[in-house]
């Protein structure tokens, strides 16, 4: 059975129409193609007509022109468009006419790096030239690394291999930074947040240092569609960059549908398990012969998602090897064998994280499965072009849970389909992270008097001061060196604000490495007891040594996975800005919030009913963070007529809510931002509710939630009045057992009195 007969199969399925909210067809569309100019090489055109290229896009010419005319640029087009050659083409153009050139390449993850480096390859062995590209990261032999250094012509790597592997040893890589002509940074979308933060302080070193040895690169940036890549492209590199971003590509037809699972408990509004829908989608095309990839919201949702599929093909007596699990925490061999297993079609449905949102080539594949809304519109299209992307018919198939994000987003798909795709956020002048990066470039190299480094020269010789002071760097005559004993880049982890990962080890396996997990989730993923899913593998945790970044594991054999909970205190420590509205206050500055994990649930498989539980032995965490948050009147339950109770009930659901779309505004994760009420927080003894975020010192997504409070409050506002429930339920603020009868009536009370929507008493 093709793809087009499936669509035909589903169109007839009434029961299965019967939970759609949306089914939008997009029809194919031709593409727009240009001749090469007469600027590219004849042989590298050649070579490329030998490949099936004869001409470009619309796209690609008009990227190769911004670049021969001197422009940085940023290419925005959808997945499978060809941004590849927008690249390739100019950089190998260059050193067919200056071999001496070089070029640097940089992709978020290893598997791209290598995934990109073999189609490069082919390109260039057609041209029979001599035209060194290698990949430079963790996996590169140290035998192969000097081969690498002196005659890679096209150095292709990684952020987090730049930043601890070459620019603090550019002393040896004078060859590249002497000749470096372009520097590409592929999937900028992917670079919001923490990571984007911290790559623009890595242009900031890479751009330092290239001017220490006489070299300018033009940057080339390629992107999904998000709202603002010419801005985000030029706050990474700091320079004016040219946009393109009409495709001239061609696209074949597709069909996304959004379903939400049946209601099971009219009462309490829950729905069936989106898990165990998504599950049984995929594995009615399995059995169809249609390869598709589910996507899942967590590290645990793929392994339990993986486990149904196997234990499905397994009941048909198929082979359960055709299912395989993809996310972050596997090793690099892992993941090679599964995407080798996706091009040659052993592997016909593959379960991912946002793993495989990026522009790996793991073949063709037909249908797109989402198990719970990807968090934002850009990301949920970018999950979308995996499917189709070397077919006539794609379909896609968006199942919701019951998370209230998922509920507001299904239930208003005009709003999904008619929007465009949200503003990435970074800030590269957070103080956590830039003094990280300021530390590595004094060791690169020694900062004089009147040099800036992101801020204005006067504020970055405070902060050498201040590392001088702490006998970090030593200061003499004008100039700061480094002075420490330590080497400052392997204490940073680009990916989080936190350094390190933890990694897993098996205890009957002779300590054999079997995952890894980032130091923030440690505490709640691999406590003493927690069950450790590895590849539908289960692990118990025997302990967790947090100072040693280790967790220890042996593999067990039980019909539960875990889940932790945890206890948040919070304080307020500044107030950078404040303003009044309506009967409420909207803050937003620097919060210290103190977390601990203190209980954990085990929940069957299957039924996912809770079986019993137990506690959590760890030391407090304490971080400092910047959030947004809303303060009420003291007397707000009084002049709304809530009872006190109720009020803390009011509090908490709409912080919940609020929390749910607050990813909608800011294009973030939805763990990226965190929920939290008082009735009164030390440091603001009112009635408040709080959204912060989970990275020492903030990324900037408050700041953007406090400009855009009044479009947060409506989305909220639409969530729960928009929600079938009476009391409040998992789709809108929660289930009731923990924000109480009163919790959503009170949520929309505070919700509109912030707005300016309710009339209530005026105080005594």
């Amino acid at each position: 059975m093709n793809v087009t007969q499936v669509i035909d199969k589903l169109r007839e399925d009434g029961a299965f129409r019967a939970n759609l909210t949306a089914w939008r067809s997009f029809a194919p569309q031709p593409g727009r193609y240009m001749p090469f100019p007469d600027r590219v090489a004849p042989a590298l055109a050649e070579g490329l007509k030998k490949r099936g290229i004869s001409n470009l896009y619309t796209h690609q010419y008009e990227t190769f022109m911004a670049l021969e005319s001197g422009r940085n640029v940023c290419v925005v087009t959808p997945t499978a468009s060809g941004k590849t050659l927008c690249y390739n083409l100019p950089v190998l153009n260059r050193l067919l006419r200056d071999p001496e050139s070089r070029a640097l390449y940089l992709f978020p993850t290893k598997a791209l790096s290598q995934d990109q480096v073999s189609e490069l390859t082919e390109t260039i062995e057609t041209l029979e030239v001599k035209i060194g590209a290698y990949t430079f990261d963790g996996d590169t032999p140290t035998s192969a690394r000097s081969a690498v250094r002196n005659a890679g012509h096209i150095v292709v790597t990684n952020p987090d291999m730049l930043h601890a592997g070459i620019l603090p040893h550019h002393t040896i890589w004078i060859r590249l930074f002497e000749n470096l002509k372009y520097v590409v940074i592929d999937e900028i979308h992917h670079y919001r947040g923490v990571f984007g933060s911290h790559l623009a302080n890595l242009i900031r070193r890479l751009r330092r240092i290239s001017a220490f040895y006489g070299a300018s690169p033009q940057f080339i940036c390629c992107s999904a569609t998000i709202a603002n890549p010419g801005e985000l492209a030029e706050k990474l590199i700091e320079a004016p960059v040219t946009l393109v971003d009409d495709n001239g590509a061609p696209s074949g037809e597709k069909h996304f549908l959004f379903y939400n699972p049946p209601v099971v408990n009219q009462e309490l509004g829950i729905r069936a398990s989106s898990v165990k829908q998504a599950g049984r989608l995929a594995a009615s095309l399995l059995f169809q012969e249609i390869q598709s990839i589910v996507f899942a919201r967590s590290r645990l949702r793929v392994e339990i998602l993986t486990t149904y599929l196997k234990e499905a093909v397994r009941r048909r007596g198929g082979d359960p090897a055709k299912v395989r699990g993809y996310r972050g925490g596997y090793l690099p061999t892992e993941r090679r064998e599964i995407e080798r297993g996706l091009r040659s079609g052993e592997v016909m449905a593959v379960v991912s994280t946002n793993a495989l949102e990026l522009g790996i080539d793991i073949g063709s594949l037909d249908v797109c499965i989402m198990c719970g809304y990807a968090g934002g519109i850009s990301r949920t299209w970018q999950q979308a072009g995996r499917a189709g992307r070397r077919s006539a018919t794609a379909l896609i198939i968006l199942v919701a849970s019951s998370a209230p994000l998922d509920q507001y987003i299904i239930g208003h798909p005009d709003y999904f389909f008619d929007q465009t795709p949200e503003s990435a956020t970074i800030d590269s002048n957070n103080l956590f992270i830039l003094t990280s990066h300021l530390k590595c470039a004094a060791f690169e190299l020694p900062f004089t008097e009147g040099d800036a480094f992101g801020l204005d020269p006067a504020s970055t010789a405070e902060l050498l001061d201040f590392l001088a002071q702490h006998r970090v760097l030593r200061k003499t005559r004008n100039r700061w060196h480094w002075s420490a004993e330590t080497y400052p880049a392997s204490d940073i982890s680009l990916r989080t604000a936190a350094p390190g990962n933890v990694v897993i080890l098996d205890t009957t396996d002779n300590g054999r490495v079997i995952g890894e997990v980032d130091f923030f989730n440690a505490p709640v993923e691999v406590y003493e007891n927690a069950v450790y899913l590895h590849e539908t593998k289960q692990y118990t945790i025997e302990r967790l040594d947090l100072e040693d970044r280790k967790a220890y594991a042996r593999p067990v054999e039980v019909d539960y996975y875990t889940d932790a909970e945890m206890k948040v205190d919070l304080r307020v420590l500044d107030r950078t800005e404040e303003t009044e509205r309506n009967q409420a206050v909207l803050c937003r500055g620097e919060l210290s919030v103190t977390w601990l994990p203190t209980v954990y649930k085990k929940i069957k498989f299957g039924t996912h009913e809770n079986v019993g539980w137990g506690e959590i032995h760890l030391p407090e965490q304490t971080m400092h963070t910047t959030g947004f948050w809303l303060e009420y009147p003291e007397d707000i339950a009084e002049r709304c007529g809530l009872g006190r109770e109720s009020l803390g009930e009011a509090l908490h659901a709409l912080a919940n809510a609020l929390r749910q779309v607050a990813p909608v505004q800011v294009v973030c994760d939805p763990s990226d931002i965190l929920a939290t009420a008082r009735l009164r927080a030390p440091g603001s003894e009112k009635p408040s509710l709080f959204l912060y975020e989970r990275y020492p010192g903030g990324v900037g997504y408050s700041e953007k939630l406090y400009h855009h409070a009044a479009r947060l409050l409506e989305s909220a506002l639409a969530l729960l009045s928009g929600c079938g429930c009476r009391d409040g339920c998992p789709s809108c603020v929660g289930p009731v057992l923990e924000t109480g009868v009163h919790g959503k009536s009170g949520a929309l009370v505070l919700a509109r009195v912030a707005l300016g929507l309710q009339a209530f008493s005026a105080p005594d």
